[in-house]
């Protein structure tokens, strides 16, 4: 039987890059899937429902720093599903950022980066987690970054709002742990998606040495990271919660 049948999973940023193969890796392990994104998600829809039915899959176009379309997302997946057992908080600012040095980064950038990464996070929380309360369970996946374990320069503030989503994880898992929820974040390293690849400037410069700093001297890609994403959406990691698991290849190690 598929890990994740009967559950309902709100996937933010999921139209689009890794968010894209969170949407069909929890789709393949039998769960209903909200897409929510800035992006178009119905094309990723009409694939997903062609493979596991009309009803595994929905999509809604959102911005996340909007708290009134985000309680409107919410009310709109508990319309269509019946409930909300999975949030996986990926929606983020990055593919778009030039890296620069610290000084250059324009204020309004900063904030934008902060409204969408950290304040999206927790505003899908706030109106998320009661449902998760009312029934005494749910799994909250705040996709994080290796990048705050190694300091990485010249994307401050992108790894400075990462900083900040392990955190939250932690704070967060001690308030919802009397209700049975767990809250887990998913750290993945320097990954090779779609988004990532427009981003020629930061491919540039970081490809090769990411590679040379792992324990397994490779590229890495979205199909990584989506047995650690099950694992953390399923009653496999009933009993692990305030952690962040870092999928990179040993990266953070080094």
């Amino acid at each position: 039987m598929p890990r994740l049948a009967g559950k309902t999973a709100i996937v933010t940023g999921g139209a689009r890059g890794i968010g894209k193969h969170y949407s069909q890796a929890l789709a393949a392990e039998g769960a209903r899937v909200m897409i929510a994104d800035i992006a178009d998600g119905r094309a990723l829809a009409e694939d997903i429902a062609g493979r596991h039915g009309a009803n595994s899959v929905a999509s809604v176009t959102f911005d996340i720093s909007d708290e009134n379309a985000v309680k409107a997302l919410v009310e709109e997946t508990i319309k269509r599903f019946g409930q909300i057992d999975v949030l996986v908080n990926n929606a983020a600012l990055y593919s778009v950022l030039k890296p620069r040095p610290f000084n250059e980064w324009d204020p309004e950038l900063w904030d934008r980066v902060m409204a969408i990464n950290v304040r999206g996070s927790y505003l899908m929380v706030r109106h998320v987690a009661p449902h998760m309360m009312a029934r005494r369970s749910g799994k909250i996946i705040n996709i994080g970054s290796g990048t705050p374990y190694k300091g990485v320069p010249h994307m401050l503030p992108y790894v400075v709002s990462k900083g900040a989503i392990l955190a939250f994880t932690r704070a967060l898992s001690r308030e919802l742990g009397d209700y049975g929820i767990a809250v887990n974040s998913l750290s993945p390293g320097f990954i090779l998606s779609e988004t990532g690849l427009e981003n020629k400037g930061h491919v540039e410069e970081e490809r090769i040495p990411v590679r040379n700093s792992r324990a397994f001297k490779r590229d890495a890609y979205p199909e990584d990271l989506l047995g650690a994403l099950v694992f953390l959406a399923s009653s496999d990691s009933d009993f692990v919660t305030g952690q962040s698991l870092v999928v990179d290849g040993g990266s953070v190690n080094n």
